[in-house]
């Protein structure tokens, strides 16, 4: 009898390969349970015969299956890697972060450069709502493994409190209240997680709060970043980015914006049919 290959995580862990644990992941995908019993069919005919396989071959065949079925349920698939998509530099995700909050009712300014008691503060976005702001720092990093440790919460809740205190004696804020936070495209450590519940400092990443995680909203509000399409060139999603377009939604409301970067026609199509396909439900709980 086989032994059940071990599947190597991006953070180097090994565990069981799990066909419920990939087949959840497709399903909540929006893939039909006809589509989600063949690629399982497929990808274990191949696993089986291996003792060891890193998790992103596993992730890479089971979406180029799906994408040859349904371009929606493949896109949102490949969500944790297209959060990975945003860079090179942090920009385009400071703006998705901003986009977030502007959708939750927030106004929202980005890339600011503020005045604190004892020194200036470049913040990557305010979001105001009301009598209330909200100073975020966003931690974008290029590969999953990659996690924010307490020093990234440390310094942030500094920052963060030098502009409060200039701010609140400030006569501009008279009646307003103020609070920090962390937005990261990956996972805090632990330790990061307790020193910001214990703070005050509010944190969101991948996985974090429960029920109110990054992965959670997206999946709530369908704010899917720009990068999660399949129909576009890595090229074509950096000139969009350039200009400013982070959010799927963006192209739905402006479509037009396809063509200043020479879209048009059929691919035009594809590409909007997608955007429509990645609105549909879809549950992602469950992709790691």
């Amino acid at each position: 009898m086989k032994k059940t290959p071990l599947i190597r995580k991006s953070s180097g862990e090994l565990e069981p390969y799990s066909s419920e644990k990939l087949g959840r992941s497709l399903k909540r995908s929006g893939a039909n349970k006809e589509a989600v019993s063949a690629i399982l069919s497929e990808i274990e005919k191949w696993i089986m015969n291996e003792t060891e396989v890193p998790s992103r071959k596993i992730y890479k065949l089971a979406f180029s299956l799906l994408k040859k079925r349904r371009v929606g349920p493949a896109a949102r698939y490949k969500l944790k890697k297209a959060m990975m998509e945003m860079g090179p530099t942090g920009h385009p995700f400071e703006s998705f972060v901003g986009e977030i909050f502007r959708i939750k009712g927030y106004n929202v300014e980005v890339a600011q450069v503020l005045r604190g008691h004892c020194v200036t503060h470049e913040v990557d976005v305010i979001a105001t709502k009301g009598n209330h702001q909200i100073f975020l720092e966003c931690k974008f990093y290029q590969t999953t493994g990659k996690n924010a440790n307490v020093q990234v919460p440390l310094y942030v809740k500094s920052r963060v409190d030098d502009i409060i205190r200039f701010r609140k004696d400030d006569p501009r804020f008279k009646g307003y209240t103020f609070s920090g936070g962390v937005v990261t495209n990956t996972r805090f450590t632990e330790d990061a997680e307790n020193y910001g519940i214990c703070s005050g400092l509010m944190l969101l990443g991948w996985d974090f709060p429960p029920k109110e995680s990054l992965r959670d909203i997206i999946d709530q509000e369908r704010v899917f970043p720009l990068t999660t399409l399949t129909s576009l060139s890595y090229s074509e999603k950096q000139q969009l980015m350039d200009k400013g377009i982070v959010i799927c939604r963006q192209i739905s409301n402006e479509p037009s914006i396809l063509e200043s970067i020479g879209i048009s026609g059929q691919k035009k199509a594809k590409v909007l049919e997608e955007v429509r396909e990645l609105a549909e439900n879809g549950d992602l709980s469950s992709l790691d």
